[in-house]
């Protein structure tokens, strides 16, 4: 799918000159309030779909369709910090609230108290740190949802989880070339 710009503001800067998690949280509440852009994302009833988009200051962007029932599964953005908003429809974060080691295990027991859950409808987004944790799900049984998501800085993989009670284990490390 082709690329699509979006208009931009000028970013808030991190650390390292790239936007701040609150800049990107900007940038994908004000591109999901985009009625034609959102309107442009064709909708498939067996799986996502997406358009990548050009975010602020070097970072990567999506407009990405959930299908009735659909998810992420658990993972992490591989240190680079993000936002997403919902532009239509309803979405649940399932995350994490501990940081977790990037490297040198396989399996991890999770405490009681880490787990955290919000509902994101219609305009409503979060930014998150480097470290974030979580699963994306439309839980609606008959309803598409269509949402933003914006990295700093692009992603340089992500890592695949899977959680059964409090364990969870590193099942895979994704590239970028994988997603495309």
């Amino acid at each position: 799918m082709p690329d699509v710009r979006t208009p931009e503001r000028p970013a808030a800067a991190d650390q390292d000159g790239g936007p701040s998690a609150s800049a990107l949280l900007d940038f994908v509440r004000r591109t999901a309030a985009d009625s034609a852009l959102v309107a442009s994302l064709p909708l498939d009833p067996e799986g996502r779909t997406w358009i990548r988009l050009n975010g602020p200051g070097g970072s990567e962007a999506w407009l990405i369709g959930w299908p009735p029932g659909t998810g992420t599964g658990w993972h992490d953005h591989g240190g680079s910090h993000g936002a997403f908003a919902t532009a239509s429809g309803e979405l649940t974060e399932q995350s994490l609230t501990a940081q977790l080691p990037t490297e040198g295990w396989k399996t991890l027991e999770l405490a009681d108290d880490v787990d955290r859950q919000r509902t994101l409808s219609d305009g409503r987004g979060r930014a998150f740190g480097p470290h974030h944790v979580h699963q994306v799900l439309n839980l609606s049984g008959e309803t598409h949802a269509v949402s933003v998501h914006a990295y700093y800085p692009p992603l340089p993989l992500m890592r695949r989880y899977s959680r059964n009670g409090p364990v969870l284990r590193l099942e895979a490390v994704e590239q970028p070339e994988e997603w495309t």
